[in-house]
Parts: structure tokens; C-alpha cells; sequence
């Protein structure tokens, strides 16, 4: 539905319309979903700065801007329905795209060209535009496509006044090519917070929304666009900042929030803001359910994990990446200490929360061998509840992708492709046939039935486990990955395609090959759909009812030894392990004899 009202007003009207695009799937259609698993931070940053900028009247007394937002992976965006309802009220446009990553960007363009041929002004942002301009020394083909049809860039942030500039430029029909601030990120203090109207929300699994308390990152992972992005120096938001956010999305009737900072460990502030939240829930009877992303060394900050339970945090994103030092060094994650992992992740477990984990496969030294070598270590050695696999990408923006952009080294030149769940490079050590087959191996043996159970197991022996919650989310992983296709991040509830809607490229099916098969593909999709939910309910009935429930122990949730680093294949298996086994001894003796 096109929010865009048809009726024609006296005064001036300024239509801004948002839109965070999705991307295609393997068939050719965009992803979208009937409800989406997480909403867009990007899309709610500029959602409230437009909503500030209208109420400050930006453009004047008198003119009114209209505001229209739109996520792609949970609503369809339809520019000829959007051109018309734009026309029939009258006024003038700019149509925005948001947030938009490298993966999403021929779809982006894809939706911008009608409206750039009915004569509207558009703009792209995003970490593909802010990336390829910060760390490339001259424009990638895709944007010169761009600027050839006209289409302006916006590089960095909107705060700051940055996105004013842009809507008076819109209005007096001067936009410039491009916006770049990237050398000048803004404060986001006191700024504009990230709030989504609900309509937007209850198209989100679980009514999730997010807002961001920090951005920039101090570490230099090769692989990461963020640090050089939004920088390596961390900006925050302030405890007011996030009260304020957390009371305007709670009087919608919204509790469940994942705070998007790629490592809020790293937050200088975030003692006084979990202390906000913890005085939010006991003295005001706000109600959060969290999600945080941290590294792998915030057990060691005092009381972090402590207040994170108090606060409400119930789900952790951990950047482990791997578990064999030689590949983190190799893409300088010098902070990963593997001989930390087991005591971070028991420390998790004892205070109830579920650990999501992310893992890349594909660094230079990986074989086929040794990657499936190393998650059966996972699954034995590592109290683990969720993996998230991705292949080892060089995103535009990242130190990995400008290094192969100089070499000439063939990187795959389809875009839609750099979502981190396909592979867009050939691996010095495995042929692309192969790698992709680990890949898919590397899923089905974590996700495999056996240790379903295991995960599971584990959640029931510990007092503070939630073993029902835990395993709705081993389902929607597991579904994502063999049904839909398409990673556990960028999947959601029943899947929605558009005949019409196919990529360019691709031929556009006819209504009697379309219409039948999409029939047959939901009804066989709901039938397999039921055959894993009641497994897993099989499953989970099982674990809850065993008699040795509480009892229950294996390797990985055992305390720790004084032999373990002797006997475990983390350590032994690898000389990046032995290493950094080494390293850990050589530091241990040093703290000793200061001591």
C-alpha cells in the first residue's frame, strides 16, 4: 500500500520518499517476507531526521513535507505507484536510497531508474556509495552508471544538518552529485534518535526495532567496512539519548530493541547506559528484551556481563570469526585470543543468555579438511547455541577488497552477490566448486539433528537456560538455510515474490509457469516446514524430559581444568593453537612474577 495521499492541497508540498531496498535471490526476485527478521537502523535513523527536519520547517513556513518510508525485505515497493500517487498530489520529490550495501545496490538501481525517467530526483547512501568512496581512488563502474542517469550520492552521515542541506538542494531543484562527508563524521550526541513508526515494526519476527548508542570501531580487521566507514573513532549516544529512545518506542508498545553498535563493549559509556536501562526496568517497570554485539574479550571488563543481564540483554552477537589464530592474525583480528573463548562463552551461558556466533570461511590457509575439522571442534569443545557462516568477502569499503582491486585479482563483478553467503572470489587452496560445497557442509553439520540436541541439552542443565526460546531460533536458522536458501540474517516468515518484479537479466516468467509453481512451492514448503518443526519439538520434548536433565554435562559447559589446554583439539590441532597457547603460558608466567 502506497502511503503517499492522492488529494491535491493549496500550499506547497515536498514529497521525501525512504527506501531501503532489498536484494535478489538466486531465482531472480527480491527478498522479501511476509515479516522480516530484523528491521533496518538506517531506514529508522532517517526516518526521525526527516521527522525532524519537517518539524523544524527546513524549507520554510508554509511548505509541507510529506514523508514516506518503505523496507524493502518486508513490503513491496512499486516506483510506478509511487510516480502516480506523487503526481496526483502534486508538489515536488526526492526519492532516497537508504542504508543501501553492496549486495543491494543493482537493486537499488533497478528501483531508481523509473523514477530518474519520470523526471524525480534521486539519491543513494549507504555503506556501497560511503565504502567505494572512502577507500577507492576512483569510481566503480555501477556508480558511473549512476551518475550517468543522474543520480546524486550521499556519503558518510545525516546528522549534523547534513540531510537539511540535502532536501532545500532537493527542493530548489539543485542537487549536487554527490554529498560526500566522510572526512567529517558528526557527533550523535543529542541527535535525532533512531525511532520506526510501529506499522513498521509489526512487519518485523517478534516486533523487533534497534537503535544505535555508538558508532565506529577501534580494531582493524581487513575484512570490515565499518572502520573505515564510520571510522575508527567511536562516537556515542548518552543515557538521556537512550531513554529517550527506549520511552518513545515503549509507548508504542515496543520492548524488544537490538542495539546495533558493531561492538558495544567498546563503548566507553556503556556502564552508565546498562545502569539506565536497569533502573528503566526495576523503578519504571519498562520491560527490554536485548540484543547487543560485542568482541570476544568483554568477560574481562568488570562486572560487563553482569549489568548486561541486569539490563536486559537475553541475545549476544560474539565476532569469533575463527578459531585458528594464524587466520585472525592473517586478517589482523588481533583481538581474538582463542585460549579466551571457552571462559567468554561459559560466562555467557551462566547468566542465561543465547550466543550467536559469526564464522568465516575461505581465509587463505582454509582446506575443505580443515574447516569441517574445525567446526566439529566447535560443536564439542565451544558452548555455543547458533553459528552464523559466511564466506570470506572482500566488501567494497574493506582493506580485503582494495587490496584485490589493485592486484587485478578477479573479484565476481555481480553485486548482488556480496551478501557474505555466496562466494565472489576463487580460493588459493580449494576450487570454487569445492569451497561452496564446505560452505553448504559447514550448515548442515552444525544444524544437524544430533547436535540440535546437544544445543539443547545443554540449555536445559543450565539453571538460567531457556531451551523453548532457543529452540524456535535453531529452527528459523535451520529452515533459512535449507529451505529458503538464503542466510538465517536476511530470511523471515513466508516469503512473498511479484511476477513482475524478476531482475532485468533475468526473462520474466509467464503466468502459467509462475502462478502453478509458486502454488506447489508453498504447499511443498509448508509440508517440510511441519516435518522440522514437529522434530524439533520431538527433539526438545525429549531434552526436557530426560532424567538426567539437570545433570547433564559434556566437554564444552565442563569447568575449567588445569589439563584442559594439554588435552583439547581447540589447542592441539593447529600451530596457530599451539601458538597462541604459547603466547597465553609466556603471558600468564609475566603476570605471575608482577604479581
Amino acid at each position: 500500500m502506497v502511503l503517499i495521499p492522492a488529494t491535491r492541497v493549496d500550499r506547497p508540498v515536498f514529497h521525501l520518499v525512504l527506501i531501503k531496498p532489498t536484494h535478489y535471490g538466486d531465482d531472480g526476485y527480491p527478498i522479501r517476507w511476509f515479516r522480516a527478521a530484523i528491521p533496518s537502523n538506517t531506514l529508522a535513523c532517517l526516518n526521525s531526521l526527516a521527522e525532524d527536519a519537517r518539524q523544524r520547517q527546513v524549507l520554510g513556513p508554509g511548505i509541507e513535507i510529506r514523508l514516506h518510508t518503505f523496507d524493502e525485505t518486508n513490503r513491496r515497493v512499486d516506483p510506478r505507484r509511487i510516480i502516480r500517487a506523487i503526481r496526483r498530489a502534486g508538489g515536488r520529490a526526492l526519492v532516497g536510497m537508504v542504508g543501501v550495501q553492496s549486495n543491494q545496490f543493482p537493486r537499488a538501481m533497478d528501483l531508481a531508474r523509473p523514477f530518474r525517467a519520470a523526471g524525480l530526483p534521486v539519491c543513494i547512501g549507504g555503506f556501497h556509495v560511503s565504502g567505494c568512496i572512502a577507500m577507492l581512488p576512483a569510481a566503480p563502474p555501477e556508480m558511473v552508471e549512476a551518475r550517468a542517469l543522474g543520480i546524486s550520492f550521499f556519503a558518510g552521515e545525516a546528522e549534523g544538518g547534513r540531510l537539511d542541506a540535502v532536501l532545500r538542494d532537493a527542493w530548489n531543484g539543485a542537487l549536487q552529485p554527490i554529498y560526500n562527508y566522510m572526512n567529517d563524521l558528526p557527533t550523535i550526541e543529542a541527535e535525532p534518535l533512531p525511532i520506526l513508526p510501529r506499522r513498521h515494526i509489526r512487519r518485523i519476527a517478534h516486533s523487533f526495532s534497534s537503535f544505535d548508542l555508538g558508532r565506529g570501531c577501534p580494531y582493524q580487521c581487513s575484512f570490515c567496512t565499518i572502520i573505515n566507514v564510520q571510522g575508527r573513532k567511536s562516537r556515542f549516544r548518552t543515557p538521556d539519548d537512550l531513554e529517550r529512545a527506549i520511552r518513545a518506542n515503549y509507548a508504542q508498545g515496543i520492548r524488544r530493541f537490538f542495539i546495533t553498535d558493531d561492538n558495544f563493549a567498546r563503548n566507553r559509556n556503556w556502564e552508565a547506559l546498562f545502569d539506565r536501562m536497569i533502573r528503566l526496568r526495576r523503578q519504571d517497570g519498562i520491560r527490554l528484551n536485548l540484543m547487543i554485539q560485542v568482541d570476544t574479550l568483554c568477560h574481562r571488563i568488570p562486572n560487563f556481563i553482569e549489568k548486561a543481564a541486569q539490563a536486559g540483554v537475553r541475545r549476544v552477537f560474539i565476532g569469533l570469526e575463527n578459531i585458528n589464530p594464524d587466520n585472525l592474525i592473517g586478517a589482523k583480528k588481533h583481538q581474538n585470543k582463542i585460549t579466551d573463548y571457552r571462559v567468554m562463552l561459559q560466562k555467557w551461558r551462566e547468566h542465561g543468555m543465547i550466543t550467536y556466533a559469526g564464522y568465516i570461511t575461505g581465509f587463505p590457509s582454509d582446506t575443505k579438511q580443515s574447516i569441517l575439522r574445525d567446526i566439529e571442534i566447535i560443536k564439542r569443545e565451544l558452548p555455543l547455541d547458533l553459528l552464523e557462516l559466511f564466506y570470506l568477502t572482500p566488501l567494497p569499503g574493506s582493506e580485503d577488497h582494495l587490496n584485490l582491486w589493485r592486484d587485478h585479482t578477479w573479484m565476481d563483478p555481480d553485486l548482488n552477490k556480496y551478501d557474505l553467503s555466496h562466494r565472489v572470489t576463487h580460493h588459493p587452496r580449494m576450487a570454487d566448486r569445492e569451497w561452496e560445497e564446505t560452505y553448504r557442509a559447514a550448515w548442515e553439520s552444525f544444524y544437524s539433528y544430533d547436535h540440535i540436541r546437544t544445543i539443547l541439552r545443554r540449555a536445559a542443565a543450565n539453571p538460567n537456560g531457556r531451551p523453548r526460546t532457543i529452540v524456535i531460533a535453531l529452527v528459523w536458522f535451520k529452515l533459512a538455510v535449507l529451505f529458503e536458501g538464503v542466510h538465517p540474517l536476511e530470511s523471515g516468515a513466508f516469503r512473498r515474490r511479484a511476477r513482475r518484479e524478476r531482475r532485468p537479466e533475468l526473462p520474466r516468467e509467464s503466468r502459467l509457469s509462475f502462478y502453478p509453481r509458486r502454488a506447489a512451492e508453498i504447499a511443498g514448503k509448508a509440508r517440510d516446514y511441519w516435518r522440522v518443526w514437529r522434530r524439533m519439538q520431538a527433539i526438545l520434548k525429549e531434552v526436557l524430559n530426560a532424567p538426567d536433565r539437570a545433570t547433564y554435562t559434556d566437554l564444552s559447559i565442563q569447568p575449567p581444568a588445569d589439563d584442559e589446554f594439554d588435552r583439547l583439539d581447540l589447542y592441539q590441532l593447529t600451530s596457530g593453537g599451539t601458538a597462541a597457547l604459547a603466547r597465553k603460558r609466556r603471558d600468564d608466567r609475566l603476570r605471575a612474577k608482577v604479581g
